[in-house]
């Protein structure tokens, strides 16, 4: 562990075999593979059958209870944010986005497509669906260089209440692939959220798509009376 944590081992780098662990630090076979064991349930390690134990980066814990921006996200875990900003356009939504925002068949919407990096690593593909009618401007801001959520709160005064999330587990399209240098049809975290205002008012209709070998989710779920 300390070896990996040092930066002394690096990603993809190969472990020790049971064997080879026990010899050199003296103890038995068993304590070697627990040791092994330890460090795959705590995300450090990975194994491939026939190959052996290679090091891996433990996966980012996803707080699905806590709605925070990806950029805020990272600073906190000493991550440095990155976007590439892979479109933005203004468009009208079609039925199902137009509903999900409350707007009419007239009314546009600002399409936002980034890549979402973190220490230079891609980590998910976002989509984000905004009422241009309600932010005037907001097509023509950078959104390679600026947060969503911090501009809508400081240009704009926009204060978050919750957000409606569907979670998924599915399998990658070439170009996710392709986008978050990851192997074709490996799976992919889905969420797919509607943000709403403290007055109800639906701010945003985004999906995001997370590469599944750096994320997963959690949830604490509250006991509840059982009869």
């Amino acid at each position: 562990m300390e070896k990996i944590q040092s930066g002394e081992l690096s990603e993809g780098d190969p472990l020790a075999s049971e064997e080879e662990l026990s010899r050199y630090y003296q103890v038995s076979r068993m304590t070697a593979r627990q040791a092994l064991h330890g460090l795959k349930t705590s995300g450090y390690a990975f194994s491939e059958k026939g190959r052996g134990t290679f090091v891996t980066r433990p996966k980012l814990e996803k707080n699905i209870m806590h709605l925070q921006g990806f950029t805020e996200e990272m600073r906190q875990r000493g991550m440095k944010p990155s976007s590439k900003l892979l479109e933005q356009t203004v468009r009208t939504p079609d039925e199902d986005l137009a509903q999900r925002l409350k707007l009419d068949a007239s009314d546009k919407v600002v399409h936002l497509r980034r890549l979402r990096l973190a220490d230079g690593i891609p980590m998910a593909i976002e989509d984000s669906h905004i009422p241009l009618k309600q932010f005037p401007g907001l097509d023509r801001i950078d959104f390679a260089k600026h947060s969503l959520y911090q501009t809508l709160r400081e240009r704009y005064g926009v204060r978050v209440g919750y957000a409606d999330e569907i979670i998924e587990a599915l399998l990658a399209t070439k170009e996710e692939s392709e986008l978050l240098t990851i192997p074709r049809k490996s799976s992919v975290l889905s969420i797919m959220r509607v943000i709403m205002t403290t007055q109800e008012t639906p701010v945003e209709a985004a999906c995001s798509r997370y590469r599944s070998d750096r994320y997963r989710a959690s949830i604490r779920v509250p006991m509840t009376a059982i009869e």
